[in-house]
C-alpha cells in the first residue's frame, strides 16, 4: 500500500538474492524486518509515517546507519554492515551497494548525484556538488570530490580512475 511500493519490492528482491532466500514478497518482508536492522532502516526510510513510528519502538532501526530525509533513493539498495554510513545525496540511482564507514554528503549545501548500479566500499567519502555515472565502483577509503563517469572504478585519495570499462 506504500507510494514506494515499487523500490521496496526491488530492496525485498536484492535482498532475497544476496541472501538466498526465496518465498512470497510478504513473507520476505517480515523475514527481512524481523532479522535486519539495515533493511529497516531502509525501510522505514521509505515508508514515513505512523506505522513506521510504531513499528521502530519494537524493530529497531540500525542507529548508525541514517538516510537524508530529502535523499532521493532509487530501488534494490543493499548495504554490506553500514555501521557509521551516511547517505546525503540529491538522488541515488537504482541498485546501490553500500558498506560501512561511509559518507556521502554536502560541501557548502551542494551534495552528490549517484547513478544505478553503484558499489561503495568501506570508508569511502563522496562530497560536493559532483555527479556519479552509472555501474561505478568506488573503493575502500576512496576520497571522491570530483565527478566519475560511468564504467570506472576508481581509488585512492584523491580519486583516481583504474579501471574503465
Amino acid at each position: 500500500m506504500s507510494k514506494n511500493k515499487i523500490d521496496i519490492e526491488k530492496d525485498i528482491g536484492r535482498w532475497a538474492k544476496a541472501q538466498n532466500k526465496s518465498g512470497s514478497k510478504v513473507s520476505l518482508l517480515l523475514h527481512l524486518l524481523a532479522y535486519s536492522s539495515d533493511f529497516r532502516t531502509i525501510f522505514y526510510f521509505r515508508n514515513r509515517g505512523i506505522v513506521s513510528s510504531v513499528l521502530n519502538l519494537y524493530c529497531k532501526k540500525e542507529k548508525y546507519f541514517r538516510i537524508d530525509m530529502s535523499t532521493k533513493l532509487g530501488g534494490g539498495i543493499l548495504t554490506g554492515h553500514p555501521y557509521s554510513t551516511i547517505l546525503n545525496a540529491e538522488s541515488i540511482g537504482e541498485n546501490l551497494y553500500v558498506n560501512h564507514l561511509v559518507t556521502v554528503g554536502e560541501v557548502n549545501g551542494k551534495r552528490p548525484t549517484i547513478g544505478n548500479n553503484v558499489s561503495i566500499y568501506t570508508g569511502a567519502i563522496i562530497i560536493g556538488d559532483i555527479t556519479i555515472g552509472n555501474n561505478v565502483n568506488i573503493g575502500a577509503g576512496t576520497v571522491v570530490v570530483k565527478d566519475v563517469p560511468d564504467n570506472c572504478t576508481v581509488v585512492g585519495n584523491p580519486a583516481k580512475i583504474i579501471n574503465r570499462k
